[in-house]
């Protein structure tokens, strides 16, 4: 179905961090724990995001070009630093349940913010996380939805590459699919790091 803006025949993009393995298996280790289906019975459509999909959206694009994006993220990006960040914590929006990204010191929020900047985003707006669930109606017990969840915190990891992705509506749902990638440099040798690092 096409919405209202769409211009036909381009995909619609955003940019983001995919989380490594080891920081999605502990959320998952988490989350079996906490009987998130249970907490979202009396909710509309309460459904939860396949773990493949779990992503830090940095700036959604719409439909825009993929060519002219991929060119934009491979000029700005080596400007940028990996920062060091850990899912940590959680909270909801209207509709969402989301695990919260967290920088190991104040250097490693700039870079995140310098890399949404790079991706096209609006750091000023921009709050880190990783949506986990959705729904369409009802009033959330948000007690039960976060419980555990708000004390959660994972590995920390260096956000060292950033993806260009496209979203298709399938009849199943959205798939995502990555269709160009930029590594991000790492901090120099010496330079100082934040909390948790080695």
């Amino acid at each position: 179905m096409r919405r209202i803006g769409d211009e036909p025949g381009l995909p619609r993009l955003f940019t983001a961090v995919w989380p490594p393995r080891e920081a999605i298996d502990h959320l998952l280790g988490v989350l079996d724990e906490t009987g998130l289906e249970r907490a979202g019975a009396g909710l509309r459509r309460f459904r939860l995001v396949p773990s493949r999909q779990w992503h830090l959206t940095l700036c959604f694009h719409g439909p825009a070009d993929p060519a002219a994006r991929a060119a934009l993220l491979d000029d700005r990006v080596p400007e940028a630093t990996a920062p060091r960040l850990r899912l940590a914590g959680a909270g909801t929006f209207r509709g969402v349940l989301w695990a919260g990204v967290e920088p190991a010191a104040d250097s490693d929020a700039r870079a995140l913010r310098a890399l949404v900047l790079a991706a096209g985003g609006d750091p000023d707006g921009f709050r880190a996380h990783l949506t986990l669930a959705r729904w369409n109606a009802g009033r959330p017990d948000r007690r039960a939805l976060l419980a555990r969840l708000g004390d959660c915190a994972g590995p920390w990891w260096d956000a060292s590459e950033v993806a260009l992705v496209r979203s298709d509506q399938e009849p199943a749902g959205s798939v995502y699919r990555t269709v160009h990638s930029v590594a991000v440099p790492r901090r120099a040798a010496g330079e100082q790091g934040g909390r948790g690092s080695p």
